[in-house]
This record gives C-alpha cells, sequence and structure tokens, in this order.
C-alpha cells in the first residue's frame, strides 16, 4: 500500500510512539507500506511541525523536531514532478497531497479518473491488519 499522509498525521505522530499516526509510521518502518511525498509536500510538513504553536502543544524542541523529520524522510520515497493538476481541489492547500498522490502512482491518469481514495488513519490500519 502508498500512502501520502496529510500533515495533521504528521504532526500527530510526532508526540507519541502510539496512536494510529504513530502505528501508521512505524507500519512504514516496517516496510508494510510505502510513504510517497514531493518536495512541496516536505516543505509543508517542515514548515508544519516547526510551527510555534504546534512545537510548544507538543512540548517539544526545535532539535526534536528535526530529529523526527529527519526520521521520518528517511522513509519517504521522494518523487519528482511529472504532471501538475492545479487547480482541482476546492482547498488550495491540498492541491501538494494530490499531487503527490497521483505522481505515486506509477501510471498516468486522466484528472476526472484519479482512482485515489482518501482515506481516514483508522480504515488505513483496519487495511493493514486484514
Amino acid at each position: 500500500m502508498r500512502l501520502v499522509l496529510d500533515t495533521d498525521v504528521i504532526v500527530s505522530a510526532m508526540p507519541s510512539p502510539s496512536g494510529a499516526s504513530a502505528t501508521l509510521l512505524l507500519s512504514a518502518l516496517e516496510g508494510r507500506v510505502s510513504l510517497v511525498a514531493n518536495v512541496p509536500l516536505v516543505i509543508k510538513y517542515k514548515a508544519t511541525c516547526f510551527h510555534a504553536e504546534h512545537r510548544l502543544a507538543l512540548g517539544l524542541t526545535a532539535i526534536e523536531v528535526m530529529a523526527f523529520l529527519e526520521k521520518f524522510a528517511a522513509l519517504m520515497e521522494s518523487l519528482g514532478f511529472r504532471f501538475l493538476w492545479r487547480p482541482w481541489l476546492r482547498d488550495p492547500a491540498e492541491e501538494m497531497i494530490l499531487e503527490a498522490a497521483v505522481n505515486g502512482r506509477h501510471f498516468a491518469l486522466s484528472p476526472p479518473s484519479f482512482g485515489i481514495e482518501v482515506l481516514p488513519r483508522a480504515e488505513v490500519l483496519r487495511r493493514l491488519m486484514s
């Protein structure tokens, strides 16, 4: 299973090795899933994780956040830009997630038939366990 993670999954996984978000990252570490991302999405992950609001709420130092992000980045398959689909979604901030998901596929799809599922963490975990 190839996954593109939304930023909230990364932020949720940072403070604790338990929970659905952390389990997804551990599944990647174990090789049960592949994480894919493109450069804009990795920049978004970094900016969000380093945001003072998140660091303070999680009680993490900048050094701890950087260590987490380095380990997380080592799990990801980096994607280039084979095509840009923008604008496609109502929320422009989510476009880079769609681009990473589309580019993570190994074939080109026309926009109306991306064939990509958007799943909550619990559903991804359910599928991994079955």
